[in-house]
């Protein structure tokens, strides 16, 4: 890889010099963007307390300490209250909002469908849903972050669900925007004990989106009984959980696992793969390489087994952007019992923050933690297992991070082989989300052909 004449640095929101008050965290743009609002204490610091509304919650910010969290001690610390009670109206006890023995056994049944030879066996249908995002391209602006949510909804929606074009629609991707958008205003009711009820325009947007979305998938899973229909994932999913459980369980952890793998499985690797766009963008000679990688390695075939392998630049781009652009900036667990983190006390109850989006920034894990250098990522490259948290990490690692990285390597490698994107002069590109983080009003790229 050739060295750039100057670092890229892309734009992150401001951060002041002392610490930030927990309330700024419920007002203005810190209570609709995760990220913003954090100090420059927060990416030295090792570790952070805070009392939010009653609750103590705990950052780490050493791979020691989350580790801890994540593995070392991971029986300690589940899902949060809080969590599960934000997550229940659109994914109830699925595989991402469960705990214990309910969530070993949601894990055995999907895991199979994330194995290595079975993600292999997609590699056609993500470089056909990436063919055909493409061929009604021209040279001209176009937003790639509706682009790339389009095209992973499509995989997954072909991948998961047999191609049920009632998950493909113009409406159904809206509706998931308007979910994710209504979550801060659920997080600060949550916080306080008060029941989810919409208190403003884009909440009740959010409440009825959550139900298009839960009746949609409803239908699918109903439609597919009493024996689940062909043999993708949904049919033997559906037919797993009525082997374990009572049949209206059994229909209602099916929906719950629909809801859970068609909302995250398109959202965070559209955002990658979107990010991935914009950081090329940037670097036109970073990109003319990797295009050329692409080349290269379709030349040897467009959707073998193989092809994520011949790619490893365009990998370490997309681990790159992943680092600086974690597709989920936050996640949280809840203390079980007492334990300690270093020289921090954690008492029953306590909330552990983890926050991919600092210790991905932070100056004592990472050289010019800002900048952009692919080379972080070079295989003979050393470093702590969690201080890089994409997917998560220890027994709850996102079981489909395979299929994640497949999909969106093989999607970028079609797109840059043919087009070469720039950005588009005047805008400036933000941040923004709660739950995921995407680019504030889309990605607009001009599109060129190579």
């Amino acid at each position: 890889m050739t060295e750039p004449a100057t670092r890229f640095v892309p734009p992150h929101p401001p951060r002041s010099t002392g610490p930030v008050p927990v309330w700024r965290g419920f007002v203005g743009e810190r209570a609709r963007t995760a990220v913003y609002g954090w100090s420059e204490l927060a990416f030295t610091l090792p570790y952070m307390r805070r009392k939010v509304f009653g609750y103590n919650v705990h950052i780490p910010l050493t791979p020691e300490a989350v580790g801890r969290v994540l593995l070392d001690n991971a029986a300690n610390y589940v899902k949060p209250d809080i969590v599960k009670t934000l997550l229940k109206p659109t994914i109830g006890r699925g595989l991402l909002s469960s705990d214990g023995d309910l969530w070993r056994e949601q894990r055995k049944i999907v895991a199979a469908n994330f194995a290595p030879g079975a993600v292999d066996a997609l590699i056609p249908v993500f470089a056909a849903a990436a063919k055909r995002a493409a061929k009604d391209w021209a040279a001209e602006r176009r937003d790639m972050a509706a682009e790339a949510t389009a095209t992973t909804m499509r995989i997954i929606a072909d991948a998961l669900f047999a191609g049920d074009g009632r998950l493909t629609t113009q409406a159904a991707m809206d509706h998931i925007a308007a979910a994710l958008e209504g979550v801060s205003e659920q997080r600060l009711q949550a916080l306080l004990g008060l029941p989810l009820m919409p208190w403003s325009l884009r909440g009740r947007r959010a409440r009825r989106s959550r139900d298009f979305l839960r009746g949609t998938l409803a239908a699918v899973v109903r439609d597919r009984l009493p024996g689940g229909g062909p043999d993708d994932f949904l049919g033997r999913l559906i037919r797993a959980l009525h082997e374990r459980f009572e049949t209206g369980e059994a229909f209602e952890l099916a929906v719950d696992n629909a809801a859970t793998f068609y909302l995250a499985g398109h959202e965070t690797t559209a955002n990658a793969i979107t990010w991935t766009l914009f950081m090329l963008s940037e670097q036109p000679d970073l990109q003319d390489e990797v295009a050329v990688e692409a080349r290269e390695a379709l030349a040897a075939g467009e959707d073998d087994t193989d092809l994520p392998e011949r790619l490893p630049l365009l990998r370490r781009v997309i681990e790159e952007s992943m680092r600086l652009c974690p597709p989920v900036p936050r996640f949280d667990r809840q203390a079980v019992a007492a334990d300690r983190l270093g020289e921090a006390e954690v008492g029953p109850g306590d909330i552990i923050s983890i926050w991919p989006w600092l210790i991905h920034r932070h100056k004592a894990l990472w050289d010019d933690p800002d900048g952009f250098d692919a080379d972080r990522f070079k295989p003979e490259t050393n470093r702590h297992r969690f201080q890089y948290l994409p997917f998560g990490g220890g027994p709850r690692l996102c079981v489909g991070a395979r299929f994640a990285m497949a999909e969106a390597l093989t999607v970028l490698a079609h797109w840059l082989v043919r087009w070469r994107f720039a950005p588009t002069p005047g805008r400036d590109v933000r941040l923004s989300g709660m739950v995921t983080l995407r680019p504030k009003g889309g990605l607009p790229l001009v599109l060129s052909p190579r």
